[in-house]
C-alpha cells in the first residue's frame, strides 16, 4: 500500500530531507478529504492529495522548501480550487507543509506502531513557533510539542478522538494570544487481510495492484524462486510446504485467494477453506468445469454441498475476458474491493448473517 509513513521510513533509509504535504481541512467540493497526506523529495513524490493544479503546485511549494537554505518551519496554505488554479471543483482546501529530517525519530515511532497494528493520533501543531510531534495511542504518548500544559491538553483532546471513531481535524488549545492551534490526525487500521496461495504469473500481478490498496496481505507459495526481488510493503512472504497451515492462521474476515501451480494442491486448499465459516472472501482461479469437478470431489470427501456457495469460482467481476494475468488481476483486485464494499456495508447496516466480516 502506497503509505505515507512508509514513505517517510524510505526517505530516512536513503538519508534524504522531505516535506510532508497534509490536506488538514477541506469546505465544499474538493478531490480529497483531511487527512491525505503526500510525501515530496527533490525527486520523488509518493502518495497524492487529488492531482491537478493543486497537487502541482503543492509539489512546487514543498520542492521551494527543500531548495532553502537551513531548516524551513512548517507552512500553511489556503488553496481556493476555482479559476485561479484552473480547477472548477469550488471548494477550499488548507495544506500544511511540513519539513521532515532525515532523522526525524517521530517517524520510527510511528511506523513501529502501525507495524503492530496500533490506533495513534499523530498531533502537528500548525504555528510556525511551535515545534515537534506528539503522537498518543490509548495507553502510551511520545514525542512533545515543546510544552508541557499543552502535551496534557493535547493528549486528552487525541484520546477523546481515538474513542470517537471521529476524522482528523484542527483543535485549538489554550487562549486568545497563546492560542495554538494543532492538527490531529487519527491512524486507525482500517485495512483488511488478504491471504494470497500461488507466486505465478496472475499471483505476481494481482500483489502489484494490491500493493496500492488498503490491505494486508500473506503471499504463500512452496517455491522460494517463485517470489519478485521486489515485494510492496504491505505484503509479507511465507514459503511453506504446509500450505493449509496458513489457512488455519488466518484471523477472522480474511479474504483467501488460492491461485497455486497445482490442481491437487488447490483443491486441499479449498477444503481446507471451507471447513471454516468466518472468512469475508474465498477466490478459487479457474473455470466451471474446474469448479464442477472439484464441488464433486468435496462432496465425496464430506464437505456439505451448502459450503460450496462460499466459494468464488471463477474469479474476477464480469465482463472482462481477457487472459493476460494484468487483465485478471484487475477484475480479481475489482472483485475483492466489492467484497469488502459489502462487508463494511452489512456491518454499518448491523446485518450479522453469513460470512460476511470485516
Amino acid at each position: 500500500m502506497s503509505d505515507w509513513v512508509d514513505a517517510l521510513v524510505r526517505q530516512r533509509a536513503r538519508g534524504d530531507r522531505a516535506v510532508l504535504v497534509s490536506v488538514i481541512s477541506a469546505r465544499g467540493s474538493v478531490p480529497r478529504g483531511a487527512g491525505t497526506r503526500m510525501v515530496v523529495s527533490k525527486d520523488t513524490v509518493d502518495g497524492t492529495i487529488g492531482g491537478g493544479h493543486l497537487e502541482f503546485s503543492a509539489i512546487g511549494i514543498a520542492r521551494d522548501m527543500l531548495a532553502a537554505n537551513g531548516t524551513p518551519a512548517f507552512e500553511q496554505r489556503r488553496f481556493p480550487l476555482g479559476a485561479s488554479l484552473g480547477q472548477c471543483c469550488g471548494g477550499l482546501v488548507n495544506l500544511l507543509f511540513e519539513p521532515v529530517a532525515a532523522d526525524a525519530q517521530w517517524v520510527d515511532a510511528l511506523a513501529a506502531l502501525r507495524r503492530g497494528g496500533t490506533a495513534a493520533v499523530v498531533a502537528t501543531p500548525q504555528d510556525r513557533e511551535a515545534a515537534g510531534h506528539l503522537i498518543v495511542t490509548a495507553d502510551t504518548v511520545f514525542g512533545t510539542l515543546g510544552d508541557g500544559v499543552l502535551d496534557v491538553a493535547v493528549t486528552a483532546a487525541a484520546r477523546s478522538l481515538l474513542g470517537s471513531g471521529d476524522g482528523p481535524r484542527v483543535a485549538r488549545f489554550g487562549a486568545h494570544e497563546q492560542e495554538v492551534a494543532v492538527f490531529l490526525d487519527p491512524l486507525r487500521d482500517r485495512g483488511f487481510n488478504v491471504v494470497l496461495f500461488g507466486a505465478g504469473h496472475v499471483g505476481r500481478a494481482l500483489v502489484a495492484l494490491l500493493g496500492g490498496l488498503p490491505c494486508r496481505v500473506t503471499w504463500v507459495d512452496e517455491r522460494e524462486a517463485a517470489f519478485p526481488a521486489d515485494i510492496p510493503g504491505n505484503t509479507a512472504i511465507v514459503v511453506t510446504d504446509t500450505l493449509d497451515a496458513e489457512v488455519a492462521a488466518a484471523p477472522a474476515g480474511t479474504y483467501f485467494l488460492v491461485m497455486t501451480h497445482s490442481h491437487p494442491l488447490d483443491q486441499a486448499l479449498a477444503e481446507a477453506i471451507l471447513t471454516r465459516a468466518d472468512f469475508a472472501y474465498f477466490g478459487l482461479i479457474g473455470s466451471l468445469s474446474k469448479r464442477r469437478q472439484f464441488e464433486r470431489r468435496m462432496a465425496a470427501r464430506g464437505i456439505a454441498p451448502t459450503r460450496f456457495a462460499d466459494m468464488t469460482c471463477p474469479i474476477g467481476i464480469p465482463g472482462i475476458k481477457g487472459k493476460e494475468p494484468a487483465t485478471i488481476a484487475i477484475a480479481v483486485a475489482a472483485e475483492l474491493l466489492q467484497a469488502r464494499e459489502r462487508a463494511m456495508g452489512a456491518l454499518t447496516s448491523g446485518t450479522t448473517a453469513g460470512k460476511v466480516q470485516a
